[in-house]
């Protein structure tokens, strides 16, 4: 059996497979990016694929605390068409 990967969500704090999450890359300027290949370089922070965890993400400031940068609304939106 192969291992699969698992990765904690920073707003629900659920170990789940790399596949069933998004992640969101912080990189060495200070730019933020929705990873959806799970391969960027840099800091990355990752969210369950429901809105739900997105919408507590944005009201809590999960994302902006694990990558510790001030994170665009553009992002969110972005965040949400994944789960759409």
């Amino acid at each position: 059996m192969k291992k699969i990967p698992l990765r904690k969500c920073v707003v629900t704090g659920e170990q789940l497979p790399k596949k069933e999450l998004i992640r969101v890359v912080k990189n060495k300027e200070g730019e933020v990016f929705v990873d959806s290949t799970g391969k960027m370089n840099g800091r990355g922070a990752y969210l369950k694929r429901s809105l739900d965890a997105i919408e507590i993400a944005q009201k809590k400031g999960a994302l902006k605390r694990a990558l510790g940068i001030e994170i665009p609304d553009t992002i969110y939106e972005e965040l949400k068409n994944y789960v759409k």
